[in-house]
């Protein structure tokens, strides 16, 4: 066997990177990665985490106003855009080191420069170094999507939201999926005057239909100026600094910001992947078998870039099932079934398993529980605000196969209950568990 630099070289720090690295290196690989950008990827520096923290930072807005009917004196009570955006900022910093102290620990190489593949066992630094693996792990995530269109570079992209130096006074969110619709809840809270606008007659498509609609209700109740069917044509600065955006019907939207969230692109691109003969999709995604491993033998991929399913747990499970199988001797694979997902709108939504469409065009037994109901807090807060639950079953044992959420803290709930979805348990095991009182998750047990 040819004697290589390292076992295994990594492309991409990113959540499923980093965790390919840690479990092979544990295995006692010799590993290796490269990152271009900064550590941690996506989700830690330019995605879930920070956006996450501006969530949380958007809710103060009303938290402050229902604290009044609390019985508190919130006279005064003001907001710094500049303090909320570094402090975010300064936690990326910490969690960005607490992932390169997480490789250095494992012993695990670090290049901070790009790297592009060569050949079925090779890469190339940026700075001109050539390094031999003998296996090679593609983990470079995905990049947000922009449209080909006369103008559209005068906005921005989730990558550079974070930092924006102040908050505009109008923006306009271009998308219908979790980052647009999270950001619009975020900008909202924050006093902006927020448009969000899709080409299609949807948000949200793979949610429930019934909880998307709660949820374009209550943003459009809140201030959100939701607009369907509009398909850009071009975008014009001013002198000013103020964007013209022109739909192909006419009409037209001023606005100080324009941010493009129309979904995200595998990051393929540069790595030279066509040249040494990796398959891609038409999207640019890595094709991989169940195994992680592209066409080429010593060659895999993971997470995003692979477009399997975009999300951070995902990426860190396949990396993960990828050492242990590579250089474990402990061969599985990643089981897609049943994955709870949320999206940190205002209020949230958390679903798990098949939505009520979907279970009706493949069961012929199908039926819905539900539970429409304000929250306590809204109650005594005044504020008329009503979360739903759904709960969809199939078969005359009535296992659930699906529950849809969208209220307060609908992500945090969600997570224990998926494990009851992904067990099989049915609709008389949830109503034969005693209900936690008062909370809003007893609505689970609860529903009629």
């Amino acid at each position: 066997m040819a004697e290589f630099d390292y076992d295994l070289f990594v492309i991409g720090a990113g959540s499923g990177g980093v965790r390919a690295s840690r479990i092979a290196a544990s295995h006692g690989a010799r590993v290796a990665i490269a990152e271009e950008h900064r550590v941690g990827g996506t989700c830690v520096i330019r995605g879930c985490v920070p956006k996450k923290l501006l969530v949380y930072g958007a809710h103060f807005a009303e938290d402050i106003q229902d604290a009044q009917r609390f019985g508190w004196d919130t006279k005064g009570a003001s907001f710094d855009w500049n303090i909320l955006r570094d402090n975010v900022a300064a936690e990326v910093n910490r969690l960005e080191g607490l992932y390169g102290q997480t490789l250095g620990n494992n012993k695990v190489e670090v290049f901070h420069e790009r790297a592009v593949i060569t050949g079925p066992n090779s890469v190339r630094l940026s700075g001109g170094r050539e390094i031999t693996a003998t296996t090679i792990l593609i983990a470079t995530g995905a990049w947000p999507s922009v449209p080909v269109i006369p103008g559209a570079g005068h906005g921005i992209t989730s990558n550079e939201v974070f930092s924006l130096p102040k908050l505009p006074k109008r923006a306009v969110i271009a998308g219908g999926g979790y980052i647009a619709n999270e950001f619009a809840g975020i900008f909202n809270e924050l006093g902006v005057k927020v448009n969000l606008v899709t080409h299609g007659d949807r948000v949200l498509r793979s949610y429930d239909d019934e909880i998307v609609d709660r949820l374009v209700d209550i943003s459009r109740h809140k201030g959100i100026d939701i607009r369907f069917n509009f398909a850009f044509k071009s975008i014009t600065k001013r002198d000013d600094g103020t964007l013209l955006l022109e739909g192909n019907d006419g009409k037209t939207i001023e606005t100080d910001l324009l941010l493009w969230a129309i979904g995200r692109t595998p990051h393929s691109t540069g790595l030279n992947l066509e040249q040494i003969g990796v398959e891609l999709g038409k999207d640019g995604s890595v094709k991989v078998g169940d195994d992680s491993r592209t066409n080429i033998p010593s060659i895999y991929a993971v997470g995003d870039v692979t477009n399997r399913v975009q999300l951070t747990p995902i990426a860190i499970r396949e990396g993960h099932a990828f050492a242990d199988s590579v250089f474990g001797n402990k061969p599985r694979t990643v089981n897609y079934d049943y994955i709870p997902t949320a999206v940190f709108s205002n209020p949230p939504i958390a679903s798990v398993g098949m939505t009520e469409a979907e279970a009706r065009a493949e069961y012929d037994d199908v039926k819905v529980y539900k539970s429409d109901f304000r929250a306590m807090k809204n109650v005594l807060a005044d504020r008329n605000e009503r979360a739903l639950y759904k709960m969809v079953v199939a078969g005359s044992e009535e296992r659930v196969i699906g529950l849809h959420l969208i209220g307060p803290d609908s992500g945090e709930i969600l997570q224990a209950a998926a494990i009851a979805v992904k067990a099989g348990l049915t609709k008389q095991d949830f109503d034969d568990t005693v209900a936690l009182h008062p909370s809003m998750s007893e609505e689970l047990v609860l529903m009629k």
